[in-house]
C-alpha cells in the first residue's frame, strides 16, 4: 500500500506546550484545542466508518497527551497517540504539503541515504533518520511506536538549505533512479528555508522553526 508523506512548519514549543498542560493553557490555546476536539471526533468517525478499532478512541488519545501522559495499553493504542499528537501538531502549525507518495517510503530513503553516502554527503544531512525520528525531541513523556503507523518526523529549519544544497552538489552524479525524487526534496527544503528566512528577518511574530512531517497510508 502506498503512503504519503506530506509536512508543515511550526513552532516545536508550541506543539510542545499542549502536552501536559490541560489545566494551564492560555486563552488562544484552549480555543485551538476546542479544534483539536472537533477533529479528533472526525478521524475517530473516519476510522469506525472503515470498522478500525485501535483500541483507543482518538478523543480519549487527545485527553490523554494533554494530561500528559500515554499510558493505555493495547497492540494499537500507538497509532491512537500518534494521531492526537499529528492533530496536535497541526492545530499549530502551517498547512500541509506533499513531498510524495512512496509504495515503500522507509526502504526507499534507506537507499537514498546510501546513495548520498556513496557521494560523501555528511552524516548529518541524511533524510531518513528526519523523516522517521518519531515525535519531537522535548516531550515530557515517551509514546509507544506504532508499527501500522502513522508516523511523524521532525527537522529544523536551519538544516533546510544545507541539506539541499549537499544533495543539489551531486545530484548529477547520482544513480538515475533517485534523481527525480531527490530533485523534489531539494526544491522543496530550498523553497522551505527561503520562506522561513525572509519570515524570521521582516515578521515579528514568527517563530517557527521546525518541519513536521507526516506519513501515512
Amino acid at each position: 500500500m502506498s503512503r504519503i508523506i506530506s509536512y508543515s512548519t511550526a513552532d516545536k514549543a508550541h506543539v510542545l506546550a499542549f502536552l501536559g498542560a490541560v489545566d494551564d493553557l492560555t486563552a488562544d490555546q484552549r480555543r485551538r484545542l476546542g479544534i483539536m476536539r472537533e477533529r479528533a471526533r472526525q478521524r475517530q468517525h473516519d476510522l469506525d466508518r472503515q470498522d478500525i478499532d485501535l483500541g483507543l478512541s482518538i478523543p480519549d488519545a487527545l485527553e490523554h497527551l494533554v494530561a500528559g501522559h500515554a499510558s493505555a495499553q493495547g497492540d494499537y493504542v500507538a497509532s491512537a497517540y500518534h494521531h492526537a499528537l499529528q492533530l496536535v501538531i497541526d492545530c499549530n502549525a502551517s498547512d500541509p504539503s506533499d513531498l510524495g507518495v512512496y509504495s515503500k517510503p522507509a526502504t526507499f530513503f534507506g537507499l537514498v541515504d546510501d546513495e548520498l553516502r556513496r557521494l560523501d554527503v555528511a552524516p548529518d544531512l541524511l533524510l531518513y533518520d528526519h523523516l522517521f525520528s518519531g515525535p519531537p525531541a522535548g516531550m515530557p513523556f515517551s509514546l509507544p511506536y506504532p508499527v501500522d503507523g502513522p508516523h511523524i518526523g521532525t527537522l529544523p529549519l536551519a538544516r533546510a538549505k544545507p541539506m539541499a544544497d549537499a544533495y543539489r552538489a551531486v545530484l548529477d552524479r547520482m544513480d538515475e533512479g533517485f534523481r527525480y525524487e531527490v530533485r523534489e526534496v531539494i526544491e522543496k527544503l530550498e523553497f522551505e528555508h527561503k520562506e522561513w528566512e525572509y519570515a524570521t528577518k521582516n515578521v515579528g511574530w514568527y517563530t517557527q522553526d521546525t518541519l513536521f512531517f507526516s506519513i501515512t497510508g
